[in-house]
């Protein structure tokens, strides 16, 4: 399935908008439910459809109800019935809304997708919130029940001596002997003394001049 990548570009987010396909155009149509319909069906909000009744939340239309006669996904419009108004030849058409300005205050059930849809979401939130709840002995208890329970066990666990400290060993100084002066002979025994190598004598160089033959 084509999902949308999230990028933070005003020009890359409309362009995304208005060039979706249509099941991801579906999801944006979605609209919260009233107080009455989230109690009865356990989820917060639903894609709007034709046959829904909504509420106006938010405009120069705010407070108005009445059924969805038709959508328009393209334009990511919806249109009431009985929201029109007049042209200047007198002819009556609907007034767009966006989906984000209504309430839906009752929905259609006709379909046997949409009942297996809202079943689904209300076994999701209940897993969600099963995990969301913590359990009993992680409850935080008062600041003066913790310092009392720190002053029992203080006082239940005895103190230990501290031990006693043992001397350092103190490092012995090594006196270096002078080293004894070595005769002559010695040294000759040891140092024998070493010849001056003879210098080879080097070969006569070669020129490119050519010697006169007979």
């Amino acid at each position: 399935m084509q999902t949308l990548k999230p990028t933070a570009k005003p020009a890359k987010q409309r362009r995304m908008l208005y060039q979706a396909p249509d099941h991801i155009r579906q999801k944006l149509f979605a609209a919260p439910l009233s107080s009455s319909l989230q109690a009865s069906h356990g989820i917060k909000r639903l894609p709007v459809r034709s046959g829904d009744t909504v509420r106006i939340m938010r405009g120069d239309h705010k407070g108005f109800e009445g059924k969805i006669t038709n959508i328009d996904r393209g334009n990511y419009r919806i249109y009431v019935e009985g929201l029109t108004r007049e042209k200047v030849d007198g002819t009556a058409i609907f007034v767009p809304v966006h989906p984000s300005k209504v309430t839906i205050t009752g929905l259609t059930l006709d379909d046997k997708w949409r009942k297996k849809i809202l079943e689904r979401k209300k076994q999701a939130r209940k897993k969600v919130k099963k995990v969301a709840v913590k359990p009993a002995e992680e409850i935080v208890k008062p600041k003066e029940e913790m310092a009392k329970e720190k002053a029992v066990e203080k006082r239940a666990v005895p103190k230990k001596k501290p031990e006693a400290k043992r001397p350092r060993a103190r490092k012995k100084t090594v006196t270096m002997k002078p080293a004894e002066e070595k005769t002559e002979k010695e040294k000759e025994k040891i140092e024998p003394e070493q010849k001056p190598k003879a210098k080879k004598q080097r070969a006569p160089r070669r020129t490119g001049k050519k010697t006169g033959g007979a």
